[in-house]
């Protein structure tokens, strides 16, 4: 039983959340602990648990993720006015080989999506993405993956898997479930022209770092899609975590993460929630605790929406194209959109399915002014290959 491989919360953690006020993180979470075991799952929310693994780190780890230190700075955190159980199980150390370290993080993960429980993953290196995808095989056919990231990790197809390449091993790993791939804030200059050619050419979806500052709500249609969100630190600038060394000046603010962390709280799809490369500083980890804070701040306002002409709650506006209708609807509830994509593209008329997109109402203007996204006919591109 992979279970049986987690480590327990730390004497060092649990003495300290002794001291802490009963409204902190730290009295509510259910811990597992050496004498007591794991703690109950049956209506459990959310489980956080630290991977220790760091051998396929692109830049060499010269010490291990101090993952008490993150856990204190989490716990010493105000509970919101949530519903959620939190559970903390505890980490999963290295083992005898990365392959060995990954499949125990593929059972557990996939154990907790069984129990439908929201792993909340911390680990080292974000190579830890590809065994979290790997737990999906036996939950769902097909997945969206949404990285937050300033690079889009690929390498060649030779290439051993390393934080900097975990998505091209996803991509060439059979059996193959990822239906589309998502990046926000990468950066042009981490990434070769070869690298955005192949996101254009397998029709996913990139957003510069640019994009998304100006305009935070760029996210969430992105997230709402989303059934693994993969976070990576150094998508972050340097000055935000205390530290130099592999971080760039340029990146997410501690607002803008955070932000787009509870964007993924919020989405109802999203079933894995992944934070990678922090570093050991006291800044990295309460940044660190406040993302893992938004991200369940999110869950508190999830909502399940499937938009229908026949649903009181949505508002349908149709508006007319140069090739065809596009059909838009609006929640009364939490005032998002989506828009249904017919068959835009003459070559593409072999099917008459509907993709029903999220979007926002700019996209909603902009097809008003016949200005039709790109990431739209990606979709309908992606749908028919």
């Amino acid at each position: 039983m992979a279970f049986d491989f987690l480590v327990p919360v730390s004497d060092k953690v649990l003495a300290f959340s002794e001291f802490l006020p009963q409204q902190s993180l730290g009295k509510n979470i259910f811990k597992h602990t050496e004498k007591k075991g794991l703690p109950v799952f049956a209506n459990a929310t959310v489980a956080i648990f630290g991977v220790l693994e760091s051998r396929n780190a692109f830049e060499k780890k010269p010490e291990l993720l101090d993952i008490d230190g993150l856990r204190i700075q989490l716990y010493r955190l105000m509970m919101g006015n949530w519903n959620s159980t939190i559970i903390d199980i505890g980490d999963v150390e290295a083992g005898e080989t990365v392959e060995d370290t990954y499949f125990v993080v593929k059972e557990i993960v996939g154990g907790l999506l069984e129990e439908n429980i929201i792993p909340i993953v911390i680990g080292a290196t974000q190579d830890i993405t590809f065994p979290t995808y790997r737990a999906f095989d036996t939950i769902k056919d097909m997945i969206n993956i949404v990285s937050v990231d300033s690079r889009f990790d690929f390498g060649e197809d030779d290439e051993l898997i390393s934080s900097n390449s975990y998505m091209t091993k996803i991509i060439t790993d059979k059996p193959n479930n990822l239906h589309n791939f998502s990046n926000l804030g990468y950066q042009s200059y981490f990434n070769a022209q070869e690298e955005i050619d192949l996101m254009e050419r397998l029709f996913f979806d990139a957003y510069r770092l640019g994009e998304i500052v100006s305009d935070i709500s760029l996210a969430e249609p992105v997230l709402r899609n989303a059934h693994l969100v993969s976070l990576d630190m150094r998508a972050v600038r340097a000055s935000e975590m205390g530290i130099s060394a592999n971080f760039s000046p340029n990146g997410f603010g501690g607002r803008e993460i955070c932000a787009i962390s509870r964007y993924a709280g919020i989405s109802d799809k999203v079933r894995v929630f992944g934070i990678y490369e922090m570093e050991n500083t006291s800044l990295s980890f309460q940044l660190t605790a406040q993302i893992i804070w938004y991200f369940i701040e999110g869950l508190s306002f999830r909502i399940k929406e499937v938009p229908s002409s026949n649903d009181e709650d949505f508002t349908k506006f149709t508006v007319p194209t140069d090739a065809e209708e596009l059909i838009f609807f609006k929640s009364h509830v939490t005032e998002r959109w989506w828009v249904e994509v017919p068959s835009i593209l003459p070559e593409h008329t072999k099917t008459n399915s509907i993709a029903l997109l999220p979007c926002t109402e700019q996209d909603y203007l902009d097809a008003c002014n016949q200005n039709i996204p790109e990431r739209w006919l990606k979709a309908y591109k992606k749908g028919l290959n």
